[in-house]
């Protein structure tokens, strides 16, 4: 069973955008981040909790239980800009992110069939919590 996963108003309206402006070859990758966000508690931007993974937030998670730690932030595609610390939300690992609490690991299909488990370590930075509301 999936855990219940938090996104603010603001993340799934510029989500829904961004979905929205792919072209259709792109868009039909989306089809597991619209399902998470159809299944997501959204709230507003003010009221997320500090421990949940949103947009722009620096997260430090682990794969499959492997000793290597990961601190990266979850961005939007057009921020990724080929940095080794951005993680795009539209990879496999970015949509398993999106919405998890610290604590939460969930298993994710990967773009082969195969299967990868992400567990949330800590977050480093949240815009939210950090008060920045309309990043």
């Amino acid at each position: 069973m999936r855990p219940n996963i938090i996104v603010s108003s603001l993340d799934m309206e510029r989500l829904e955008a961004l979905i929205d402006s792919l072209p259709a070859a792109q868009a039909d990758n989306c089809a597991t981040l619209l399902e998470e966000l159809s299944r997501a508690d959204m709230v507003e931007p003010q009221e997320i909790p500090p421990d949940v993974v949103t947009m722009n937030s620096r997260v430090r998670f682990v794969l499959d239980g492997q000793a290597e730690e990961f601190d990266m932030q979850l961005a939007y595609p057009k921020d990724v800009n080929g940095a080794a610390d951005k993680l795009s939300v539209l990879t496999p690992v970015g949509n398993a992110l999106l919405g998890l609490k610290v604590g939460d690991s969930i298993e994710w299909k990967r773009p082969d069939g195969g299967a990868f488990q992400v567990r949330v370590l800590d977050i480093v930075y949240q815009p939210e919590r950090a008060g920045e509301l309309h990043r």
